[in-house]
């Protein structure tokens, strides 16, 4: 037993047929005609002679092939043939990867995402995708308990963006529920972390400045930011054209049409599901110009800071407002609609008009329904309002005299 030695294997050449260097109790070298070894272990089980894999040497020294060799003659002991409980180690290996957070988590979404909306489902997954699968994505889904991802939303949670925190729990959930429903957990325990993260605190009608003194103070806080230049011209834009935020941040290139000054907003991406127009004022095709030459190449206006295939954070302009001094309860991303809708209304602008370019829901929902062509209802007068309210906003900036808003019209 124990013939061979490490410098008796590597001294080993190879010649025109495959042959064996034995080192006892069944272990043997094999060496091939092209210079491989293979560790082998012959042995005998239920009365048919059978042969063990062990390895590849050198990847498998001497040391762990006579290791391997005696755990397989410890299975034999037990009347156990480590043949069969080698391939059922695999078998459980395959399982295992099977059933993995990852892999159960792309099941459920594909079973259900041809039922979502096409932004609903672009959401889900860059969720899971992001700020999951990267942390918990291979761990076999019926090991995973709270604490793992407690850890996956407090990441989150930490750079700011607890709402997606809290989405993110819920996918996973459905994920737990789904796994549940098809025999591969026992339970779903995102249901033990109920009260781990803090409530997301709601935006009280989502705060704005309508006050056009401090409207001034505002737009000479953004023309003076000292942050990213992408922030910095999404931030430009967002009183100009008071679309959601959401909206803004996924902007793309191809809805752009400078030279028609319009940006055209596909129904698939809008909250009513109607397709957007944007007139588009002198200013804010100054601002996508000059944006041009920095993301022009690629599809969104503005892109991630680290993935330039994926918007930029949806908490960006917030958390530039928060630098710059601005607190939640006087003005947040969506209040760029409120102060424009605000206003525009006090300067006796229609409400026709407003509702339309706020892009809001028809109430009216059959004379809706004749409305094929509602998204470009009002354009010329709207194009003319998303003029005069840039030429507005560029007083205010100045600190000229505030006009009487019931004479700017």
């Amino acid at each position: 037993m124990n013939k061979l030695s490490e410098l008796a294997i590597k001294k080993a050449k190879p010649e025109a047929k495959p042959y064996k260097m034995t080192d006892g109790a069944g272990l043997y070298l094999q060496v091939e005609p092209k210079g491989s070894k293979y560790w082998r272990m012959a042995y005998r089980f239920a009365g048919k002679q059978k042969t063990l894999a062990l390895g590849v040497y050198p990847d498998v020294g001497l040391a762990d092939a006579r290791a391997r060799r005696d755990a397989a003659r410890k299975l034999l002991a037990n009347s156990v043939d480590p043949g069969l409980a080698k391939q059922a180690q695999k078998a459980a290996i395959i399982v295992q990867s099977e059933n993995s957070f990852e892999a159960i988590a792309r099941e459920w979404f594909n079973r259900h995402s041809p039922n979502w909306k096409e932004n609903h489902s672009s959401k889900i997954i860059a969720r899971l995708e992001n700020d999951v699968f990267p942390w918990i994505g291979s761990n076999p889904i019926a090991e995973l308990a709270a604490p793992a991802l407690l850890a996956v939303v407090r990441r989150i949670e930490n750079r700011g963006a607890l709402e997606t925190a809290h989405r993110a729990l819920a996918t996973c959930g459905q994920v737990f529920r789904y796994a549940v429903a098809t025999g591969r957990a026992e339970r779903d325990p995102t249901g033990d972390l109920r009260g781990a993260l803090p409530p997301v605190r709601r935006d009280k009608h989502f705060a704005a400045i309508t006050d056009p003194k401090r409207v001034g103070e505002l737009m000479r806080d953004i023309d003076g930011y000292q942050g990213s230049y992408i922030v910095k011209s999404a931030f430009k834009l967002s009183p100009l054209l008071f679309v959601r935020p959401g909206e803004l941040r996924k902007m793309e290139w191809s809805e752009l049409d400078l030279d028609r000054a319009e940006w055209i907003i596909p129904a698939k991406k809008m909250k009513m599901g109607v397709t957007h127009i944007v007139p588009l004022a002198k200013q804010a095709v100054e601002v996508l110009r000059e944006m041009q030459p920095l993301t022009g190449q690629g599809r969104y206006v503005f892109h991630g800071e680290r993935d330039h295939d994926r918007p930029m954070c949806d908490n960006a302009i917030r958390s530039a407002l928060r630098r710059m001094g601005w607190s939640n309860e006087e003005m947040t991303p969506h209040g760029f609609r409120a102060m424009a809708s605000t206003i525009l209304d006090n300067m006796g602008y229609k409400q026709e008009w407003l509702e339309r370019q706020l892009a809001h829901e028809e109430p009216n929902k059959i004379k809706a329904a004749y409305k094929r062509d509602a998204w470009r209802m009002y354009l010329v007068e709207r194009t003319a309002m998303m003029q005069a309210w840039a030429d507005y906003l560029d007083k205010l900036k100045k600190g000229a005299e505030v006009i009487p808003l019931e004479k700017v019209a």
